[in-house]
Order: C-alpha cells, then structure tokens, then sequence
C-alpha cells in the first residue's frame, strides 16, 4: 500500500524522498525491519495473552532430556509470523505482481489450516488435532493453485538464457530474447545447460509435449507443497530448529529470486531471466525479518512454540517460493534439513513394518524419529535400533546448532550450482 501512494505521490506531486520506494533494495530493508520489530514487540504481548488463556502445548512423554519442562508452554506463535510476514508484504511490495499474490495466497491458505489443527488440539483437547486427509487436501489443494496459476497468468513468463560463444568455444556473452514466453522450463543443478524442459519428456506426443508438460509441472508443484510443508512440520520438534532453518533458507531464497529477476546478474550468471521474480525479495525480507524476530523468543528454551500453524506455513512459504523462481529441483540441497528429517520418518516405519511382518517384531534403523530425537534418546537404552551412535543423549542447544550449521553447509552448495556445471 505504502508502495502504491509514494508512486503516486511521487508521479503527481515529486513528493521528496519517494521514488525510493522505486528500489527493491529499499523497500526489502524496511520490510525486514519491520517484520523483525512486529515480531519482537507484538511477539511478548501474544505470549502473555496465550499464558493467560493457558494455550500450552501438550507434551507426550517420550523418555527425552528436558522434555516434560516443555509441558504448558504456549503454542499456536506461527500467528506471529504470519502477522509479521503479511503486514510488511501488503505495505511494501507491488500488489499487482502475480509471485506477491501467489506468495500471500499461499501465507494465509496454510496459515489457517495449521491453525485450525492448533486449535482442534488446544481447545478441543484432541491430540490428534485436524486429520491427516483434511491437510493432505489442503496442501494439494494449494499446490494445484500455484501450479494452475503459473500456467494461465500472463504475468509468468521467462527469457531463456542463449549463449554466445567464441572461437575457442567459450561463452562470451548471454543475451536473453526481446519477447517473453510461457515455458515448463526450470533449474537443474550440476548441469552444464541447466534448463530442464518437463515438456521434453513427451516429446512423443509431439504438437501436445507442451500441454503434458504443464500437466507434469502442476503435480511437481502439488508434490512439492505437501512434501516440504510436511517436512518443516516433522522438523519443528526442538526449540528453534525449524524457526532457524526457515531463516536461513529464506535468505538463499531472497538472493535467487533477485538475480533471476534481473536481467544483468541473470546474464552474469548465465540463469534463465524471470521478469518480476525481484519483487519477491521484499516477501523474503518479511520472511527473514519475520523468522529471526520469531527466534528471540523460540531459541532454547522456547518460550513459546509456532504450533503446526507455524511449521506448515513456513514449509508451504518455501515451496511456493522456489517453485515461482523456477528452483524447485534445488529443494532436495537447500532445504536437506527437511529433506533428511522426512526420509527418517519414512525409513524408520518402512523398516519397522517390514521386519515385523517376516519376523514378527518390528525393528527400527533410529533410536527415534525425527532425526533430531535420535540425538536426544540415550544409547543403548533397550531399543534394538541398527544406529545407536551417539551413545550418549546430546543436549538439545547443540543438536539445533550443529542442523544450522548444517543448513548453512547446505545454502552454500545451493548457491554455487548456479555456477558449477
């Protein structure tokens, strides 16, 4: 909104000062500000209303450090973020832009189903919280939103890369078409011509690879929704650990979707040119402003948690964003922590039900899942799990820090791609 009225301030009147609202730059700065004030200031006032209502979180015990301490602390905070995200987004960022839509569509779709699985939990006194089917629906659901609306809106389009190489076979220079198109076209790490067509795996079909091509990509983006959604959601165990892994991923996110929607950094880079991607680096400051603001109460100990409103709002934010910047196959690198976390779960029933149906008794590969529980639970404590090592149980502080560090390790491999071919 702020955006819009110093453009016609400056447009009618030269008003002083506001053609700086014309650079990204300037206004990404003041949207993580304020995000990270929203967060800090109105953070302390909604966990003082959450205590009074007695909003805890309900704790299962599952033999882990410290664990029960955690019992009756408020939950439901992913409101902060949310809050802190939205309101910067809406002041700052062009309105009209089809990424800022597609980004605060995606913000308050999760946002309210994690919400009312808090509160089916919180309220309702139902551990199970919202079922299962209901979110798997609304995360599909969401994913054939962006998925359809990439595909029809006028406004996503690219300029693919083209090369001009010399005489000894060197690229000399990038040039970039004059008219925009509608592509399946995406980022493939590792690669040294890193544009993936989806189209081009039904080049069979001949006039119709293009339409099975946007067919391939909507459920790419379904799967992709649910999936990293999910992911943060199981990583969103230990005090900190999902608010700092989001931050740090918001921050790569921020800077791929600002070189891909320049054309001169997209040219230095040799990437694909995404007109209108830069805009979403005002929401990424928001995000980043929105997680870190969120961590000064989250860190260890918690005193509070972001409740699956939080966690399930974070991973959809994170999807969306990569699959709008057309770096949906870096997701498996730049977001490792999720990734991992959800391949435990997966192997440790894969494996459980598999020995239990040709042994009788099932067997696990973890001591526990998520795989930061593992770190937690205590060694050969009488569980038959095939990886025991650490024998002994890891304060829950380091566990966080070492998975940003690892996160860290992670965000920088998914930036150097860009340039190793």
């Amino acid at each position: 909104m702020l955006y819009h009225l110093f453009l016609f301030l400056e447009s009618k009147f030269i008003f002083p000062g506001a053609h700086l609202f014309n650079y990204i730059s300037f206004r990404t700065g003041l949207a993580f500000i304020l995000a990270l004030v929203l967060s800090t200031l109105f953070g302390r006032r909604i966990i003082d209303y959450l205590q009074k209502k007695q909003i805890g979180e309900t704790i299962r015990d599952l033999g882990l450090e410290g664990q029960m301490s955690k019992k009756g602390t408020p939950t439901m905070g992913g409101v902060i973020i949310i809050i802190a995200i939205f309101v910067p987004t809406i002041l700052l960022a062009n309105l009209t832009n089809t990424y800022i839509i597609l980004m605060l569509i995606t913000t308050i779709w999760l946002g309210l189903i994690g919400f009312l699985d808090d509160y089916i939990k919180v309220f309702r006194k139902n551990k199970e919280g919202l079922s299962g089917r209901f979110k798997i629906v609304g995360q599909v659901g969401l994913g054939l939103i962006v998925g359809l609306t990439m595909y029809m809106s006028s406004d996503v389009v690219i300029r693919e890369n083209i090369e001009i190489k010399g005489a000894t076979q060197r690229v000399e220079n990038v040039l970039y078409s004059k008219q925009n198109t509608k592509s399946t076209k995406t980022t493939i790490p590792f690669v040294k011509n890193n544009n993936l067509n989806y189209a081009d795996a039904f080049k069979w079909a001949g006039d119709n690879a293009q339409k099975y091509g946007w067919i391939l990509f909507v459920l790419v983006a379904i799967f992709i929704v649910t999936a990293v959604s999910n992911g943060a959601n199981l990583t969103d165990g230990l005090d900190g650990l999902a608010t700092g892994s989001s931050a740090i991923i918001g921050i790569i996110l921020g800077i791929l979707a600002y070189v891909s929607g320049n054309v001169n950094y997209s040219g230095y880079l040799n990437i694909m040119y995404l007109p209108g991607t830069g805009e979403m680096l005002i929401f990424a400051g928001a995000f980043i402003g929105a997680t870190i603001g969120f961590l000064w109460y989250n860190a260890f100990p918690a005193q509070i948690f972001m409740g699956d409103t939080g966690s399930l709002t974070l991973g959809g934010i994170i999807a969306v964003f990569a699959i709008a910047i057309r770096k949906e196959l870096l997701i498996p690198i730049l977001c490792g922590v999720f990734f991992v976390e959800s391949l435990s779960v997966m192997i440790q029933v894969a494996y459980f039900k598999y020995t239990k149906k040709r042994f009788g008794e099932g067997k696990r590969v973890f001591k526990m899942t998520p795989l930061h529980h593992h770190y937690q639970k205590q060694g050969n404590a009488g569980i038959q799990a095939i990886f025991q090592r650490p024998l002994q149980a890891m304060p829950e502080s380091r566990i966080v820090i070492r998975f940003w560090i690892v996160g860290i390790i992670l965000a920088a491999i998914t930036i150097i791609t860009l340039k190793i071919r």
